[in-house]
């Protein structure tokens, strides 16, 4: 029963593709599950958008959607009618092939990130042995979209905002890929399934061998989770779209479904980012122990996406925004370093063994970097105390 309920949607793509003739079964063994994927994302990105604005309304102390639908959950359906009947304005001295491509060319590439994501036991679309490299090579060409949006509004707030975005995405692209170079090193393999599989307990084993329950993974998935943040323009990282200093970004011109069509590749490249740490660093589709084997592995994946998607709405509903020189900062003098000085601790793991030894050995020299480089960057940023002069009467 339990391998039934794990390999459920395994079997039945086989039984659809087994229907059409043989000339057809490799585009269809393509085309169907990236097909269920976006409907499957699409579905969890609508309802993401009512749960966030929920969870932050009541953070608020204010009401959030409660008319449409039970509890105002179908509130999405009818955003996303307005955003089809809304009227498509584009300014008049915009490149109208450039501004059309634009929101076109950022989904694109945020969709080509799914198809190495594995979302449980046997449930990848294209099984790499470059997944992860083929991940970060797709991801990184949505620096072009932005550009692309913020040239062709012919708007100077847009183009600033379009900088903003890249050089932020830029910035915290260096320790989000450095950050899994000890998850490479350690399972040996690019391939994201590989990955998961050397993080399953071994024969004898309770607890899993996930990456994040030694110290240098514990500090990389930090490393990767903030970039994360910053890579998907969330708060407290969501300068390019500070609508208080520039209106709306590098999206200002944008309206209708091109600006859904934005907001739906900022969600779904943060679904994309989170299942790519759930991955690397939490097991993928494994359970934490050997005796929870029997829960479908996708409901694992899902859990630990959904735990994380609960982690990002907690963050914008609590943190304020950073000023440009401070996010700057953070990604120079802090984020590249630390992430360097986790490669050796990598090599210092492996060498020991791992265990308790790895933690006594590997864990405090990490966590003295982490206190002396946070130190660093706030004695370069002390707020020194105001004083107040009044004139004299």
């Amino acid at each position: 029963m339990a391998t039934t309920l794990d390999q459920l949607f395994v079997t039945l793509l086989h039984a659809l593709v087994g229907f059409l003739p043989e000339p057809l079964r490799p585009v269809a063994s393509l085309v169907i599950p990236l097909g269920a994927i976006l409907g499957v994302f699409a579905l969890l990105f609508g309802l993401t958008t009512v749960c966030e604005r929920k969870a932050i309304a009541r953070m608020q102390n204010r009401l959030g959607p409660n008319r449409v639908g039970p509890f105002g959950f179908l509130q999405f359906i009818a955003d996303g009618i307005k955003s089809l009947t809304k009227e498509d304005v584009v300014p008049r001295t915009a490149d109208r092939v450039v501004h059309f491509l634009a929101p076109l060319c950022l989904l694109v590439p945020v969709v080509l990130t799914y198809l190495v994501l594995p979302m449980g036991r046997g449930m990848v679309v294209l099984d790499l042995d470059c997944g992860l490299l083929f991940f970060f090579a797709a991801g990184a060409s949505t620096e072009l979209a932005v550009f692309m949006a913020g040239w062709s509004s012919r708007n100077k707030y847009s183009i600033l905002g379009a900088m903003r975005a890249i050089a932020q995405m830029v910035s915290y692209e260096l320790p989000f890929i450095l950050s899994t170079m000890g998850v490479v090193m350690v399972a040996g393999t690019l391939s994201t399934v590989g990955i998961v599989e050397a993080q399953a307990a071994g024969v004898g084993e309770v607890l899993a061998r996930w990456n994040v329950f030694t110290p240098w993974g514990l500090a990389a998935f930090l490393i990767f989770l903030i970039a994360s943040f910053a890579e998907a323009n969330r708060s407290p990282f969501d300068l390019p779209e500070g609508e208080s200093e520039i209106v709306a970004g590098y999206f200002i011109e944008y309206s209708g479904f091109k600006f859904a069509l934005f907001f739906m590749a900022e969600y779904l490249g943060m679904f994309s980012s989170s299942g790519m740490a759930v991955t690397l660093f939490l097991g993928g589709w494994t359970a934490p122990v050997a005796f929870l084997d029997w829960v479908p592995s996708w409901v694992w994946f899902f859990g630990k996406l959904l735990a994380l998607m609960a982690l990002f709405i907690w963050v914008r509903g609590t943190t304020p925004r950073l000023r440009m020189d401070q996010l700057m900062d953070f990604a120079w003098k802090f984020m590249l370093p630390m992430a360097l000085v986790i490669l050796p601790m990598v090599v210092v793991w492996h060498r020991v063994g791992g265990g308790w030894m790895g933690w006594l050995v590997g864990a405090p020299p990490l966590v003295v970097a982490w206190v002396l480089l946070g130190r660093a960057l706030a004695g370069r940023r002390r707020i020194r105390p105001r004083t107040y002069r009044y004139a004299e009467g």
